[in-house]
């Protein structure tokens, strides 16, 4: 290998079509490979473990040898039959952006090294905030993902409502919030004591009336109501708070209104999501993952700010190596001064890309195409004997569990669950995960493949039902 660490020209064409090739038959061939399989973690370590190598190897041997012990060795988050977590649908157009991102190495930091590359996010980002009807005033940037997003929108709103002193500041939010906020709130410095988990309506929700309630205690304990977060579909459900009546309440004690739309933001882009999601204009900040509803690869989140000078009143620092970079132009923004991260990834791209090759009806369709699933799954086990639909479909969301009669407790209910969700993994024809929500063991569908026919969902939940009945029968203690 050559050691200034170059590739021909040849070589590098030989290698790219390698790679291409390898993804092609990956994307085109994923309905024919399981799910998910059993990982032998031993052989894993033992093909994959080693020191590291002091003379190089051929490139197109070492891809051929990831192919035969990595790519094989992993859950597949893209495929039309994953129900499990959210899953990961993404597409190719995304993955060329990708590609030709880390190609000509772009770095959107600042406008000064990366004019295009900024003004393409800029531009997603406006399309974005039209998406959810954000005012022209509002900025954003892409970051890696929810966590991030949830990170970035709290830091701007602890800077903007508390000069960042937080001693006597309270954060509320539901039971059914991601633990990426607790995560946030914890780096930013709040103790568990300044925290509130509000309890849900019978939808799942955050209560309202609840939430007033412990405002006006913690005010009459000299607390400062600070944030409450809105969850625009929660990851167990789908459910989306009630965005209206939260922003009504915030108004009135000046609290900053953050939401959760990791997952559910996107579907603003269709009709049926605008109806859903009826008060997410109002948020003073939000999060949304194109890496999810928007079909993109890993990783890309984004957070929109209301006033986008919050973003760099909050994270603009300007040390002497960097004087070279404001232009004193607003409209030339550097990203790396409105967020956490300096150096950056050119996400934006891959969406940008996304987004100009198929059109956004093309996403909308998409959209209600995951939703619809869900409802089909739903009106399907409601006919099916022996199985309760424990939370309505909801964003492409719905939980279900199987309950025969005459099981005995629920503590038996929910391990035969657990076990049944466990063997459908094991034999790989779908991959579906567990939850629990208010005590209940459920097992949870997020349908949002836009490769997934209404005949394939029917199969799997035919096969599901006979693999419950087939446990069922051979559980008989349980009964």
């Amino acid at each position: 290998m050559s050691k200034n660490l170059q590739l021909s020209a040849k070589e590098m064409r030989r290698l790219g079509y390698q790679a291409v090739d390898m993804i092609v038959d990956h994307i085109s061939g994923i309905k024919n490979k399981p799910v998910s399989r059993i990982i032998d973690g031993e052989l894993l370590r033992h093909k994959l473990t080693e020191p590291l190598p002091e003379s190089g190897s051929d490139p197109e041997q070492l891809l051929a040898y990831l192919h035969d012990h990595l790519f094989n060795q992993i859950t597949h988050v893209d495929h039309p039959h994953f129900f499990a977590y959210v899953p990961g649908p993404n597409n190719y157009v995304g993955v060329v952006a990708d590609f030709l991102a880390s190609g000509f190495n772009i770095f959107p930091t600042a406008w000064i090294v990366a004019a295009g590359a900024e003004q393409v996010e800029l531009t997603t980002i406006d399309w974005f905030k039209a998406m959810v009807g954000f005012p022209d005033s509002a900025g954003g940037l892409f970051v890696s993902g929810g966590s991030m997003a949830n990170l970035t929108a709290l830091a701007v709103a602890r800077q903007v409502k508390l000069d960042n002193d937080i001693d006597q500041a309270v954060v509320y939010f539901s039971d059914q919030t991601h633990f990426s906020v607790e995560r946030a709130l914890k780096v930013l410095g709040f103790q568990p004591h300044q925290l509130r988990w509000i309890e849900t309506d019978d939808r799942l929700r955050i209560s309202v009336g609840a939430l007033k309630q412990q405002m006006e205690e913690d005010r009459m304990a000299g607390k400062k109501p600070f944030c409450v977060i809105a969850n625009v579909g929660t990851t167990n459900t789908g459910a989306v708070d009630p965005l209206n009546e939260l922003a009504d309440v915030c108004r009135e004690v000046d609290a900053w209104l953050h939401a959760d739309g990791a997952y559910g933001a996107p579907v603003a882009l269709t009709d049926k999501g605008r109806e859903l999601l009826r008060g997410i204009e109002r948020v003073d900040s939000l999060t949304m993952d194109p890496h999810k509803w928007l079909f993109q690869p890993y990783d890309v989140g984004s957070v929109l700010i209301r006033n986008r000078r919050h973003l760099r009143e909050t994270f603009s620092m300007a040390p002497e190596y960097l004087q070279d970079i404001d232009l004193g132009n607003d409209q030339q923004i550097n990203f790396g001064e409105c967020g956490i991260e300096l150096s950056r990834r050119f996400r934006a791209l891959k969406v940008w890309l996304s987004l100009k090759a198929f059109g956004a009806e093309s996403f909308r369709q998409a959209i209600d195409h995951g939703i619809m699933l869900a409802e089909q799954a739903e009106a399907f086990m409601r006919q099916t004997e022996d199985w309760e639909v424990v939370t309505p479909a909801q964003l492409g969301v719905l939980t279900i569990r199987y309950l025969p009669k005459g099981m005995a407790t629920l503590d038996t209910i929910n391990e035969f669950n657990k076990q049944l969700a466990e063997e459908v993994v094991r034999r790989g024809f779908a991959m579906v995960s567990t939850t629990t929500l208010k005590g209940k063991v459920v097992m949870r569908l997020c349908t949002i493949h836009p490769g997934t026919t209404t005949e394939e969902l029917h199969q799997i939940l035919a096969r599901i039902c006979g693999l419950a009945a087939e446990l069922g029968a051979s559980c008989t203690h349980l009964i």
